[in-house]
């Protein structure tokens, strides 16, 4: 293992958040709030621990796949550590627990929260609370891909890591534009809705939060009522816009500006998640209509498509209380938390392609049933899928959904006083961060014990990372140990 490579790359990680810090530090100035001090000093830490390999460690341009999942693994980690640091010297509702679960929830794209009142915080935390969201978005490790030589071998193998394998199939560019283009067509995406929500009347401050949030399908807002605060259709749809293209492949977005093409939206991937979100919208919103629920034709679609979209793509942002919303509906909610979007975007959860790939997986095993002399393929368009791509996707299923029972298991463990032990844990390993009652769309997790919240971090995590980098450290660690005891 390189350590030396290892950190230095992982220096570049702590140094994206030390500039934002700064960012933040700077409002803090011009606001004249109470977190100045606080974010210089955090900042000074980060910049310090992040520059500290550059200055004394060699480079050195060879990094092997252990080095990459290392990297990976510690640039999450430290972010997370870090980031934490404006909260913890801030205080207020910010005790360790908190502030590591809010600094978690930001880097992760979750947007679970501990806070009741977020206009309570100075607006320059509210600021860095939106940017751990920005940089997790695109993901440190994108950051960090950035920068490795494009003639590294272990170049590709990081991108696959981060970006997941399906995210490639649907578009032919070269392994070393894979991640200027999720680069690019991120930080298009957060311009333009950056443009549409100040066009649609929202202040600046506002309209630069929320497009970070939405962009990096997150849930991070500067109110405490979310989306809803507002109070404006126009808005709700341009977000709605938004939380749907931010899970969508991002090759398929770059694609279709670039040739000035709309084939690549033919996708059958793209074409099931589109019905899909529609079909269960509609489901939907007739469920909130003919509910005890006091509103009209307009207003359960609008609260229906909205939240079906928010959750979907695990952004989490809200316009309504869910936690008065019939079963049907909620349970269609925990369904597309578990789904989620596609691969090659900024979303969470399994992933739509999977649940294709296990869709097709077992149609062809009933036909191999039923005529087991005749010779079947998985297809995904014109692709076809071998037992060596199967495979894995269905074992990536198979170990999230094991992962939220175990977690869930620890929870009730722990106690689980307020039962939120599934629901919370598919929320967290999905990225989703809002569940059902008391941790719904409007509302927040303060009142989980501290060791629970510790929990739904460590399925933050996992779920951002998607479960195999840090199952591939924790065991090359094991297996270190073990062999130096042997």
């Amino acid at each position: 293992m390189n350590l030396k490579v290892i950190s230095r790359n992982v220096g570049i990680a702590l140094l994206v958040s030390a500039l934002f810090m700064f960012l933040s530090a700077i409002i803090s100035l011009i606001e004249g709030d109470s977190a100045l001090g606080p974010l210089l000093i955090s900042f000074t830490i980060t910049f310090m621990v992040g520059i500290f390999p550059f200055i004394f460690v060699q480079h050195s341009p060879n990094i092997s796949l252990k080095d990459g999942y290392m990297i990976i693994f510690l640039s999450w980690l430290l972010s997370f550590v870090f980031g934490s640091l404006p909260y913890a010297l801030w205080g207020g509702p910010f005790n360790f627990a908190n502030a590591w679960f809010e600094s978690v929830s930001g880097f992760t794209t979750t947007g679970a929260t501990i806070l009741e009142d977020v206009e309570a915080l100075p607006r320059s935390l509210i600021f860095w609370r939106a940017s751990t969201h920005f940089i997790g978005g695109l993901g440190v490790v994108v950051f960090l891909l950035l920068i490795i030589p494009n003639s590294s071998p272990v170049r590709l193998r990081l991108t696959n890591m981060e970006l997941s394998s399906l995210s490639r199939d649907d578009y032919r560019s070269r392994a070393n534009k894979t991640v200027s283009i999720f680069a690019w067509v991120y930080l298009g995406l957060c311009a333009v809705a950056l443009v549409s929500y100040i066009l649609a009347g929202m202040p600046l401050f506002d309209a630069v939060c929320h497009a970070f949030s939405v962009c990096a399908s997150g849930g991070f807002s500067s109110r405490t009522l979310s989306i809803g605060a507002f109070n404006s259709p126009l808005i709700s749809v341009i977000t709605i816009v938004f939380m749907f293209l931010a899970s969508v492949h991002f090759g398929l977005i770059f694609i279709a500006l670039v040739n000035r093409t709309t084939r690549p939206f033919r996708n059958p991937v793209l074409r099931f998640y589109v019905i899909s979100l529609a079909v269960i919208s509609v489901v939907t919103a007739l469920s909130l209509k003919f509910s005890s629920i006091d509103t009209g034709w307009g207003q359960a679609f609008l609260d229906a498509t909205f939240h079906v979209v928010s959750y979907a793509s695990t952004t989490g942002f809200a316009i309504s209380d869910n936690s008065t919303w019939p079963m049907l509906a909620c349970d269609l909610l925990l369904l597309v938390s578990l789904v989620c979007g596609c691969a090659g975007s900024t979303s969470g959860g399994i992933k739509v392609d999977r649940m294709m790939v296990l869709f097709k997986a077992i149609h062809m095993q009933i036909q191999k049933t039923l005529y087991p002399s005749s010779i079947f393929e998985v297809r995904m368009g014109r692709r076809v899928l071998h037992d060596e791509e199967i495979y894995p996707q269905i074992l990536y299923i198979a170990l999230f959904v094991m992962l939220v029972f175990v977690s869930a298991i620890i929870c009730l463990f722990l106690g689980d006083p307020n039962g939120h032990a599934v629901t919370g844990s598919l929320a967290s390993l999905a990225n989703v961060g809002p569940s059902l009652g008391t941790i719904g769309s409007m509302g927040n997790y303060n009142a989980e014990p501290n060791a629970i919240k510790f929990v739904f971090s460590l399925d933050m995590f996992m779920g951002r990372v998607e479960i195999y980098p840090v199952l591939a450290v924790v065991s090359s660690i094991f297996n270190r140990k073990h062999q130096g005891r042997a």
